[in-house]
């Protein structure tokens, strides 16, 4: 009985507290009650974590989107850290791109210009989607986790708090109008002395200023206490940017690592295509040229992009007829050519060169001969002059 006669009144000052604080909440709100206002640095502390929580927010889910594109994949790697296991790997853009290039130059035969190009460039894709895959668990580790420890634990106990110091400023402010409207009606009382019962009054009404006195000094207390617990928390914000800019730069440093990665594969990737045999026979006996020059843009620091080649096709009968003399014919170069081995010449464009053919050599490349330097270079890198 002790137990629950306990748990009654606690049950009945609780609902008590929370009544007051409605009335004195909308009483606020309606301009019928006073409301105690903070100080102005407590303002700007609260004002700083809430826009830190807001744009922690977005970062964290536009990053998200960023390394993981497809929202169904996001969905289902929320579902499984939720449920606190580890999300199915599964194989993403590049890496099936690559398996798809792999297949298909399988399937045109590895001893073909084509086939054997589409393998290169499917292992090129499958090492940028490991790559890829590396930049998303270091940046899930080094970047996101930081930033969502933040929303879900250090801002979650601000809020916590913030809340306790809204509950106790209405508490403090409901005790500030019950004295007033104690003291109020204490004077009332004092001036109606004419009779005992009025003198009666005059004595429960300065009990209940003393009663109201005493609550609002607790009140005061309490508050301040909060105020105090709050602003040291919210001071911990600056402290949570330092960390923050940390992870930033662990970011940063994770997609300059992937990116410099692509740019050297893809740079690996096309000084092997321009040693390939560009043009090769098909079923129908049709030749069909693709040339492949390497054009690279400046490097800057520790990434750079590659820029596109233009497509060139050079005459097959024109091509066909040196091959079969024994003649020389002079040639502008098109693109810059760095030379694969010690058999070949490198290139500069626009420079003109002569070339010629050697018996027994592959269908796609020509000898070319600049002053006392001699080597085989690319007839797609060529224009025969006239």
């Amino acid at each position: 009985m002790n137990i629950m006669d306990f748990n009654v009144k606690k049950l009945a000052a609780d609902a008590g507290t929370f009544l007051s604080r409605a009335v004195q909440f909308t009483e606020e709100k309606l301009g019928q009650a006073e409301k105690t206002e903070l100080d102005a640095h407590l303002e700007n502390l609260l004002s700083k974590a809430e826009c830190t929580k807001i744009w922690t927010e977005k970062i964290m889910k536009q990053t998200e989107v960023l390394l993981q594109p497809n929202p169904n994949a996001r969905i289902e790697e929320f579902v499984y850290e939720k449920l606190d296991r580890k999300a199915p790997s599964r194989i993403n853009n590049p890496e099936l791109l690559g398996q798809y290039m792999i297949d298909a130059g399988t399937e045109f035969g590895p001893g073909t210009a084509y086939g054997n190009a589409l393998i290169k460039c499917g292992e090129t894709q499958k090492r940028i989607g490991t790559a890829d895959r590396e930049l998303i668990q270091t940046s899930a580790l080094n970047f996101l986790t930081p930033l969502r420890n933040f929303i879900e634990g250090d801002y979650k106990t601000i809020a916590k708090e913030r809340k306790l110091l809204q509950n106790k400023r209405l508490d403090l402010d409901a005790a500030k109008t019950r004295l007033k409207k104690a003291k109020a009606a204490e004077t009332r009382s004092s001036q109606l002395n004419s009779a005992r019962l009025e003198g009666d009054n005059i004595m429960i009404w300065a009990e209940e200023v003393t009663k109201s006195e005493q609550e609002l000094r607790i009140t005061q207390s309490e508050f301040d206490r909060q105020a105090e617990i709050t602003r040291l928390l919210l001071e911990g914000i600056s402290s949570t940017h330092a960390h923050h800019l940390r992870c930033l730069n662990d970011f940063v440093e994770a997609q300059m690592t992937y990116y410099a990665q692509c740019y050297q594969y893809m740079l690996d990737l096309q000084k092997q295509l321009g040693s390939f045999p560009s043009s090769y026979l098909s079923n129908n006996n049709q030749t069909s040229g693709t040339p492949m020059p390497p054009s690279l843009a400046n490097a800057v620091g520790s990434s750079a992009v590659a820029s596109t080649s233009s497509l060139v096709i050079t005459s097959p009968s024109s091509l066909s007829d040196l091959k079969e003399s024994s003649g020389s014919r002079k040639a502008r170069v098109l693109y810059d050519y760095d030379a694969a081995n010690s058999t070949e010449l490198s290139l500069l464009a626009d420079e003109v060169i002569t070339v010629f053919s050697v018996v027994g050599m592959d269908s796609d490349w020509l000898m070319g001969e600049r002053g006392n330097q001699k080597g085989k270079v690319p007839i797609t890198y060529l224009e025969l002059l006239n």
